[in-house]
């Protein structure tokens, strides 16, 4: 089986041009889940819609690069809004 990579504080990857964390290697906290999710309810058709395709405009692979994990957790928590809706 399988096991999940260990994404503790010490394993964060710095960006070394600007020496800071680098959004795209960042996993969302169950907390930054949470509030993703509150502030999606509140969204009316039109801009869940626009989230969504804005999302997974950024989970498209091109050139082979591989998508974050974070633009795919976005993804993924949109299309549960959008589903709920149905």
């Amino acid at each position: 089986m399988a096991r999940r990579p260990d994404f503790s504080q010490d394993d964060i990857h710095h960006d070394r041009r600007e020496g800071s964390e680098s959004r795209n290697n960042e996993i969302m906290s169950p907390d930054d889940l949470k509030k993703l999710r509150g502030s999606l309810s509140r969204l009316d058709r039109s801009a869940a819609l626009q989230a969504y395709h804005t999302a997974y405009a950024r989970c498209r692979m091109v050139n082979d690069r591989v998508p974050s994990a974070r633009s795919i957790q976005e993804l993924v928590q949109v299309w549960k809004q959008l589903w709920e809706r149905r």
